[in-house]
């Protein structure tokens, strides 16, 4: 199973939305704040573009209308910018990508202040499509998508949500044959697909499968990605990789592989680096643990884009840029609605971004005639995760987590997967004092476990697993769903050397 490019559509939209929305700051911003300087002096004019050929010419004129029937930006639901009472060359400042002014910003101006807002109280959705797509190898499409994250932006709430969607899914693929979900923008693609081809389907197939709308989509390729991320970070983008990674196999651009390593600790990637390091899948995890790199190299690059550095250095490259990478994307989102969503996602605090990948907790393993692994999802719970993402609950208690788990009511094992005698029993009495009843213990079929981790058998054990591995002080990506027979239904705690400091502790 191997996803190649699934940093592609969370980095690009990231990136990519925050890149075109400052484009049009510059533009934008400073003929409105001047505007704005101009009417607390009592001087009103309609057309930024106007009050600064009239700044420089100091031909101002003050004989003009009150403020307050001066004319407004809104945005009609879902984004569409509505300038009224503008003028045509105001109306495409907003609509169309921006010729930047040569005059620099002013030092202590907030460039999100002028920026057109999301009106509209709903939920916005935006599928990224990532394509393995090697212009080195001359290739022309049509691709399969190896990168299907939905992007969730609440306005209201002043959250986001980002779920990947692993491309070995087995879905309904509405008006033809049932495939794996990587499929779906091929076919659309070939068969012209009414409403935008293959993202069309794309979008329609995640609806169909999962009962969610889907507003817009964003497809990208490679060039996106390194293009922005050498602009915006010539000196690279600080990762703290937390294990050690040795890939012979990583694949180059032409088809052949090259040898790429991990050491732990923190690491300054460039843009190559960046990107071998989210796709590269020699882990134990494999794909899974891919896009949980994948969700860390987006914090990072966030970061290093709404620094003040990030900034000044992308105002700079934006109209290179903007040219540069028109050939590389499609997108349903209208320039003005990229500022729009730009201007929300620039607002938010880094806690109020939830990321979740459907990884082996909600789905079943198989594989067709072929021999090729598939994945079969677990609608219930995948139902369950994506509540949790996008509408995610008011931080709860760890009172309300255990009652959570109790009424889940499921059997808890522990089970020895070291060689230390007497841990699996040890392990139990501790949890006895927590007040957590033990079904059984046992050995697990592993002997050398190093790190402990919480498995989910049967699923519809979400809460008990999340308790558990709270209780241990575990993070939620031990939590792993099984299906390997050692026990029928329930939670098993599989004991690594870990343990030993978790219950002396």
């Amino acid at each position: 199973m191997r996803v190649s490019g699934w940093l592609l559509g969370l980095i690009g939209c990231g990136v990519l939305l925050a890149a075109t929305g400052l484009c049009s700051m510059t533009a934008f911003v400073l003929a409105h704040q001047t505007v704005v300087d101009l009417q607390e002096s009592g001087i009103l004019l309609d057309d930024p573009l106007a009050t600064l050929r009239c700044v420089n010419s100091g031909q101002c004129e003050s004989d003009r209308p009150a403020v307050d029937d001066a004319p407004v930006i809104v945005l009609r639901p879902l984004f569409t910018a509505v300038p009224t009472q503008m003028s045509p060359v105001a109306v495409a400042t907003l609509e169309a990508p921006p010729t930047l002014i040569d005059t620099p910003p002013a030092p202590t101006l907030d460039p999100r202040r002028a920026l057109p807002q999301i009106a509209d109280p709903r939920q916005i959705r935006i599928l990224l499509l990532g394509i393995d797509q090697r212009s080195a190898a001359g290739e022309s499409g049509p691709f399969r998508t190896d990168t299907m994250i939905l992007l969730n932006i609440d306005p209201v709430r002043k959250t986001a949500g980002v779920l990947s969607l692993p491309r070995d899914l087995w879905v309904s693929i509405p008006d033809f044959e049932p495939g794996r979900i990587n499929t779906a923008n091929f076919i659309g693609d070939v068969n012209a697909y009414p409403g935008g081809g293959g993202p069309a389907l794309a979008m329609e197939t995640v609806r169909a499968n999962f009962g969610i709308r889907v507003d817009n989509y964003l497809l990208i390729n490679f060039e996106v990605f390194t293009g922005l991320i050498d602009a915006l970070a010539p000196n690279g983008v600080a990762v703290d990789v937390t294990e050690f990674i040795d890939d012979p196999d990583y694949p180059d651009d032409r088809y052949g592989t090259v040898h790429v390593r991990f050491d732990p600790g923190e690491e300054r990637m460039d843009a190559e680096r960046l990107l071998q390091y989210a796709r590269t899948r020699a882990t134990e995890g494999g794909d899974f643990d891919r896009a949980r790199r994948q969700q860390q190299v987006l914090d990072a690059v966030r970061a290093e884009v709404l620094s003040a550095g990030g900034i000044l250095n992308f105002i700079a490259q934006a109209p290179r840029l903007w040219e540069e990478l028109s050939d590389n994307y499609r997108t349903s989102l209208s320039y003005s609605e990229i500022v729009a969503i730009a201007s929300l996602l620039g607002e938010l605090e880094e806690d109020d971004i939830h990321y979740e990948v459907i990884d082996n907790l909600y789905v079943s393993t198989g594989t067709n005639q072929q021999g090729e692994m598939l994945l079969y999802p677990d609608y219930a719970s995948i139902s369950d995760l994506i509540q949790r993402v996008f509408f995610p609950p008011a931080q709860l208690s760890p009172a309300e987590i255990e009652a959570r788990a109790a009424a889940e009511n499921a059997a808890v094992y522990v089970f020895n997967g070291t060689q230390r005698i007497g841990l699996a029993n040890a392990t139990r009495e501790w949890f006895i004092d927590r007040d957590v009843l033990i079904t059984g213990i046992g050995n697990d079929t592993a002997g050398d476990r190093q790190f402990t981790e919480i498995r989910d058998y049967g699923g519809g054990h979400f809460w008990s697993a999340y308790y558990i591995a709270q209780l241990m002080g575990l993070p939620p990506d031990r939590i792993r769903r099984s299906g390997d027979g050692l026990i029928a239904q329930g939670i098993m705690v599989a004991l690594g050397e870990d343990a030993l400091a978790i219950i002396g502790g």
